[in-house]
């Protein structure tokens, strides 16, 4: 594209001298000029004709002068429009006005076009770089404007109405809480009606992060709960899951998945830990249990690999609390890490609170820890507490 010259002189033989020295380069299309003759003419000009590139002003102009034309561009805030400065070899004050005010170079009468040639193309090496990153900038916002909104629709497709339940609401306080660390995360949690008497109960930590992530997790979230729904056997689900997952994984993506299906009447969870931290039982007397660590292997990374079912039993009053390990991964300002020891000693802090509550409890004092470190990995927590 042309490089538009703005020239601003009140001496017409500037015009002439300047479409002379230049035509090679007009009619090439590499250069188009405009021309006015004081600094009125030139804003009249520089609002009709936005993409002008160069200002070639002269300093000494009847009506609007140089030095004021050059406030009144800098009030444009373009940093993109370059302008340079004309005036007698002797008039050195006002060019270091010019200068000190943000022209972009000057050049003093009579004028040497060949120098003149070699300035404007100086300055359009700096525009073509100042337009390039103003593209980029702008790409990057609209990037992360939709970034944003692709966080806000992956927290929508995540359960957030509470009670999730309302006919249950006096046997099962169940909550759940996902902040990532980026505008979109790669752990999820999930909960659903399988029947009137089993509910599915999903946390999960994709690989990588960022916007593939993302995606995997909507993936792997959408086919646990669809295969879930119409399946009371964990493992089996966890093996579908990993079929299908398998097949359509790009670049070694995987997922670690607690899947656990409660029993709403008796208490038990029958569940597959496919290489997921172990969750943890805060017991009605306030005892806190680990379930034994997964023996099953991560979701999506290995064909053909078979699942295995392991159970527990909550009592009245009795909760089971799943995380991510942005939780006990957490780290301070001296990188220490918030730990499992931390993470149990919370529990203990909160005997008799609700699943809303704990969750609350444990996020506050992770806060509190982290003392301001910014948070280096999602913190995914779901609490399911058995009322009767």
């Amino acid at each position: 594209m042309a490089v538009k010259i703005l020239s601003v002189d009140d001496e017409l033989d500037l015009e002439i001298l300047l479409t002379q020295y230049f035509r090679r380069k007009i009619r090439k299309g590499e250069y188009e000029f405009f021309f006015a003759h004081n600094g009125v003419e030139a804003m009249k000009l520089l609002l009709e004709h936005k993409d002008i590139d160069i200002i070639l002003s002269d300093i000494n102009m009847p009506e609007m002068d140089g030095l004021t034309l050059l406030t009144k561009v800098n009030e444009l805030q373009n940093p993109a429009l370059k302008c340079i400065m004309v005036s007698a070899y002797g008039d050195m004050g006002n060019i270091r006005s010019a200068m000190n005010n943000g022209a972009f170079d000057f050049a003093t009468k009579p004028i040497d076009l060949e120098d003149l040639e070699r300035t404007i193309e100086k300055a359009r090496t700096q525009i073509e770089f100042i337009k390039k990153t103003q593209k980029e900038h702008s790409q990057l916002e609209s990037l992360k404007s939709d970034l944003s909104v692709a966080g806000e629709i992956q927290k929508a497709i995540l359960p957030n109405i509470y009670p999730p339940f309302p006919d249950i609401v006096e046997k099962v306080d169940l909550y759940a809480s996902m902040t990532p660390t980026m505008d979109v995360g790669g752990d999820f949690y999930d909960f659903f009606r399988i029947d009137d008497d089993h509910i599915g109960l999903v946390i999960a930590d994709v690989s990588g992060k960022g916007v593939p992530a993302a995606i995997f997790m909507a993936v792997s979230r959408t086919l646990i709960r669809s295969t879930g729904i119409h399946n009371n056997d964990p493992a089996q689900c966890m093996k579908d899951v990993n079929e299908l997952l398998c097949r359509e994984s790009l670049d070694m993506m995987f997922v670690t998945v607690f899947y656990g299906i409660y029993n709403i009447k008796t208490g038990v969870i029958e569940y597959a830990n496919c290489g997921h931290n172990p969750p943890y039982l805060l017991r009605h007397d306030n005892k806190v249990e680990q379930l034994p660590f997964a023996k099953n292997v991560i979701v999506g990374a290995i064909e053909d690999a078979t699942f295995e079912n392991a159970s527990v039993t909550l009592e009245k009053d009795d909760a089971i609390i799943l995380y991510t390990d942005g939780v006990t991964e957490a780290e301070n300002a001296s990188h220490e890490e918030f730990s499992d020891e931390r993470f149990v000693a919370t529990l203990k802090t909160v005997p008799g609170a609700g699943s809303q509550e704990i969750i609350e409890c444990i996020q506050e004092d992770v806060t509190s820890f982290i003392d301001g470190n910014p948070q280096s990995d999602d913190i995914t927590l779901l609490v399911l507490k058995r009322l009767q």
